[in-house]
């Protein structure tokens, strides 16, 4: 095991302290016991259940196609191989459109073993936001280039870059913050966008494709080892060069986020 290992459960006060201390914290994404292993016992704080899932393992051209089955699978496989990291879920598509489906879907999550369930999109899912705080299921809402709505945006692009945009992102993470978030993911925003909502807020911000000032980074592991059939701009292959193999280019990444040499400059938008 890694000298990274996690010496005690991550939690949200864990993050939230990390946040506050101006630190960084390493989040990255799995699917099954034998990686969820490999990256908490390597230091990574967070471990995310995505429906990139559906992009990486089942390969379909989106996230569109993951349901509710494949995500509390693939969760009770993570919370096996779990080191101590904290365990994020994503609601994939269309398992949030009303108040009872939410309810539902997200305490399926939970009892499979998520501590935190991930939501896509702005102002329109505060209500939910606040519908599962209040119940108490801790909520990590997603914003910016938003993979379940990839049919409306009309691809995969940079969320922000106009002003008028960038106040609304800004505007909505607020008001998500207010209606009980407690963790913001921005994905694909210019740097600087990125920076003010992550000043603006008192909950932790992740990042992707978000620039070097969010509290934290998160990649794919996929493309962390260098083997997604496509390279976004954001991503670095973090096994090239490594002497120990996987378990080695997971704790680089997790040193490259924590003394803030990844993301660099190549790997930002502005």
């Amino acid at each position: 095991m890694s000298t990274q290992a996690q010496s005690k459960n991550v939690t949200l006060t864990t993050l939230q302290k990390i946040k506050d201390a101006g630190q960084k914290f390493a989040c990255l994404t799995a699917y099954d016991a034998c990686f969820a292993d490999i990256a908490s016992s390597a230091g990574v704080e967070v471990l995310l259940v995505g429906d990139s899932l559906g992009m990486v393992l089942q390969g379909h051209d989106s996230t569109l196609p993951v349901t509710m089955a494949d995500m509390v699978y693939h969760v009770e496989c993570v919370k096996r191989g779990n080191k101590g990291a904290l365990i994020m879920a994503d609601l994939p598509f269309m398992s949030y459109a009303s108040e009872s489906q939410t309810l539902e879907n997200a305490a399926s999550l939970m009892r499979a073993g998520a501590q935190i369930v991930k939501l896509e999109g702005g102002a329109w899912i505060a209500n939910s936001t606040k519908l599962l705080a209040e119940r108490g299921i801790p909520v990590c809402a997603h914003m910016g280039l938003t993979p379940q709505s990839v049919n409306r945006i009309g691809g995969f692009y940079v969320q922000g870059r106009d002003t008028e945009q960038a106040q609304v992102i800004l505007e909505e993470a607020l008001l998500l913050q207010d209606s009980g978030a407690n963790i913001l993911l921005l994905e694909c925003v210019p740097r600087n966008l990125a920076k003010t909502i992550t000043v603006s807020l008192e909950i932790p911000v992740i990042g992707i494709g978000a620039g070097p000032d969010t509290t934290a980074q998160i990649m794919v592991l996929h493309d962390l080892l260098g083997v997604s059939p496509i390279t976004p701009k954001f991503v670095k292959n973090f096994l090239v060069g490594n002497n120990n193999g996987i378990p080695g280019a997971i704790e680089s990444f997790v040193s490259a986020v924590k003394t803030e040499t990844f993301p660099a400059e190549e790997h930002c938008f502005d």
